[in-house]
């Protein structure tokens, strides 16, 4: 069995409420079938006031063992570096977290306010809110670079904004089984499993991706949504189009761009007016930003070239479909 305790920080609730929704396994699976014990949930939790506060107490004293420390939501460190934004049980949550991190087997943050701060870190950051192990791309964060579980293991970052259900359960699924030592982790400490392939991965666009054929919001297969529409699949790792949300669809696959929510620049450009959902370009014509593997001239050449073949494949009435092009 595993003891997880789920703790909350600056978040909309939006990865719980990802996580209650889960499929495979789903949270009932945990708890029946992988031997997941809750020993708190701000949402699904059965104590409160003084009964959460002295659970706290005992996991940090060891009378109560926490094998996963879960959170979500930015750590809070204002004002000035007393965490006082954000008080919990009597005391500021950063504190909190700083103790039961000390004393847990693994930890797993969730969410990109956990990961590297996410929306509430943008500049000016005034709740001096930050990761848990990451702020932006830049490694340490609130528990520092150097931090690892009393498992061996640094923080296990399951981004998103939110996070797939099933990126939170399955990983809960192999802490709890014993076989979180077969999980590789990346350099932004991601599960490999999840965050390998890019979002572009069996996107149901990406044909139109090779012709540069530019789309739009809102129709299936009108177009590709990279060039115009700031869609960030082709340089963002997730398997959204692998797993598929509610087993059904994704963002591209319902034409709306990939917002890139499991990289730690998310969200991009700081949220600079005009850069939602548009394609920041050089001189309102070149992408400042590449597919991942690309030189950006190299990109420049080939989707020219693309471009202007298939303009003239649709002057002359040729209907085709490229299998390959520029990546």
């Amino acid at each position: 069995m595993a003891n997880v305790l789920w703790l909350q920080g600056g978040a909309c609730s939006g990865n719980t409420m990802s996580f209650l929704n889960a499929e495979e396994p789903t949270v009932i699976d945990l708890v029946t079938d992988f031997g997941v014990n809750i020993l708190w949930h701000p949402s699904i939790g059965l104590e409160i006031g003084e009964q959460v506060t002295q659970l706290l107490r005992d996991i940090i004293a060891g009378t109560v063992v926490c094998d996963i420390l879960v959170y979500e939501g930015s750590i809070i460190e204002g004002p000035h570096g007393t965490g006082t934004m954000n008080y919990f049980c009597d005391r500021p949550m950063k504190d909190w977290v700083k103790e039961l991190a000390a004393v847990s087997g693994f930890v797993v943050a969730i969410g990109d306010c956990a990961t590297w701060g996410g929306i509430p870190a943008v500049e000016p950051n005034p709740s001096e809110s930050t990761g848990m192990q990451f702020l932006k791309k830049e490694k340490g964060g609130f528990l520092g670079a150097g931090y690892t579980s009393k498992g061996g293991l640094p923080v296990i970052n399951i981004p998103g904004c939110p996070a797939h259900p099933d990126w939170i359960t399955q990983i809960l699924v192999a802490i709890s089984t014993g076989r979180i030592g077969d999980v590789l982790l990346d350099e932004y400490h991601r599960p490999k499993t999840f965050f390998t392939d890019f979002v572009q991965t069996g996107c149901t666009n990406v044909v139109n991706f090779a012709n540069k054929i530019d789309g739009g919001f809102g129709k299936r297969g009108n177009g590709c949504l990279f060039y115009e529409v700031g869609c960030r699949g082709p340089m963002t790792r997730a398997s959204c189009n692998r797993i598929l949300w509610n087993r059904h669809s994704s963002k591209t696959r319902a034409n709306h761009p990939c917002l890139g929510c499991t990289e730690p620049g998310f969200p991009h450009n700081d949220l600079v007016k005009g850069s939602i959902f548009k394609t920041m370009k050089y001189l309102g014509v070149l992408p400042q930003e590449v597919p991942s593997g690309n030189s950006k001239l190299g990109y420049y050449m080939r989707a020219g070239f693309e471009k202007t073949m298939h303009a003239l494949e649709v002057a002359v009435g040729v209907e085709k479909s490229h299998s390959d092009g520029s990546k």
